[in-house]
């Protein structure tokens, strides 16, 4: 054994001091918290994540705060809406710690108190609202949340960053009702498109008759148009004709009256053949005397208008008409 002197045991006495005070002034803070510390029971400032000191037994970690993001849970409840309906809702509260030293003395229990804040202002918000905005409206629900449970957390160093509404569970009976009201409104809505669709069915079918209509009466126009015109062309043929007629017999040439007077003939004669009235014909008895009326009046007709075929044919063959007697 090795003998110690007073000298040698008041230094490892000092060194055993000194590691303690350096064992109790030396603090490591971990990422994402903030620790508080306390002078004989007094705030005095806050250690930062990192390798921090502090004055050995004089100075004490007061508490060790959270600064990340974190999520609590809103519990079940039931709220009365404004149309006196029952729900039952729940949610999710999602906020962060921005001032330790607040969220550590201004309030106890900060979780507790944030929830049940969360709580309160959700049978508010949502009991001023009927239950047909409540199931339609659920982002401004969240959105007004948020404005009103930020705003009262703000006192304890508090950021409220997202409050969403989980679930709203209207009772069994609100549930059918609404959906025999959802039927409802689907068959109308069905009815009405249904209705809607036979309407502008009969728009087009109308529409349709309406542009047939259109092009029959521009095909009559056509027609009547073209039929006008086709009574002007031969009205001027006609016309013309007469004025032929009329230039012979002032040349004194009266076989052309003949003709004339032929041309009648055949017309009245096709008509009263064509009539549905008249069954019966009377004609001349001998055949010779029709082939020579016909013969004859085709002599009419070659010597009215010049042909070349009365001047070329043999002197021989006469052109007169037979008499009816001969």
């Amino acid at each position: 054994m090795f003998p110690f002197v007073g000298s040698d045991i008041a230094l490892i006495g000092v060194v055993i001091v000194v590691v303690l005070f350096l064992f109790a002034g030396i603090k490591t803070v971990p990422q994402g918290y903030h620790w508080t510390v306390e002078r004989f029971g007094r705030y005095t400032r806050t250690l930062d994540p990192g390798l921090k000191l502090i004055v050995p037994f004089i100075d004490r970690i007061g508490h060790k705060v959270n600064v990340m993001e974190q999520m609590l849970d809103v519990p079940s409840q039931e709220v009365i809406t404004k149309d006196n309906a029952k729900v039952t809702v729940d949610g999710v509260m999602f906020f962060q710690v921005l001032d330790a030293a607040r969220a550590s003395y201004e309030v106890t229990r900060l979780e507790t108190s944030l929830m049940n804040l969360a709580m309160t202002n959700i049978r508010t918000v949502m009991g001023s609202m009927d239950l047909d905005a409540l199931l339609s409206n659920r982002d401004a629900i969240n959105e007004s949340l948020l404005r009103v449970v930020d705003q009262a957390a703000s006192p304890w160093g508090v950021k409220v960053n997202r409050i969403e509404i989980k679930d709203i569970a209207p009772p069994h009976d609100l549930v059918a009702a609404m959906a025999r009201q959802m039927k409802a409104e689907r068959e109308k809505r069905a009815v009405i498109l249904e209705a809607e669709g036979q309407r502008q069915s009969e728009i087009l079918r109308a529409e349709g008759e309406k542009q047939s209509q259109i092009l029959e009466a521009e095909g009559r126009k056509e027609a009547a148009f073209r039929d006008a015109e086709a009574r002007e062309r031969q009205a001027e043929a006609e016309a013309k004709a007469t004025e032929m007629l009329s230039a012979a017999i002032a040349g004194g040439n009266a076989l052309s009256v003949n003709y004339f007077i032929a041309e009648k003939y055949l017309k009245a004669l096709e008509g009263v053949a064509t009539s549905p009235n008249q069954k019966t014909l009377i004609l001349p008895i001998e055949a010779t005397q029709i082939l020579g009326s016909l013969a004859g009046i085709g002599e009419i007709a070659k010597t009215a208008f010049g042909t070349e075929g009365a001047a070329s044919r043999p002197p021989g063959r006469g052109g007169s008409v037979p008499s009816a007697g001969g």
